[in-house]
C-alpha cells in the first residue's frame, strides 16, 4: 500500500514537471511571435500604403507639390 503512494506521488510529481517544461518552452516563444508578427503587421501597413492610391485615383497630398523651388 506504502509502495503505492509513494509511485502515485512520484508519478503526479512527473507529470507536473513535464506540463511545466511545456508550458515554459511555450512562455519562452512567445516574444518571439509577437516580433513577427508586428513585423507581418508592419509590412502589410507599407504595402498598403504604397500601393493604395488614395480615394478616386487621386496621389498623396504632397503630389502635386514642385519641389524644384
Amino acid at each position: 500500500m506504502e509502495l503505492q503512494i509513494v509511485l502515485a506521488i512520484l508519478g503526479a510529481a512527473g507529470v507536473v514537471s513535464a506540463f511545466l517544461f511545456a508550458l515554459k518552452g511555450l512562455l519562452d516563444q512567445i516574444p518571439d511571435v509577437i516580433r513577427s508578427w508586428r513585423r507581418v503587421v508592419d509590412e502589410a501597413r507599407r504595402s498598403h500604403s504604397d500601393h493604395d492610391p488614395g480615394p478616386e485615383g487621386q496621389g498623396s497630398p504632397s503630389a502635386g507639390i514642385d519641389r524644384s523651388r
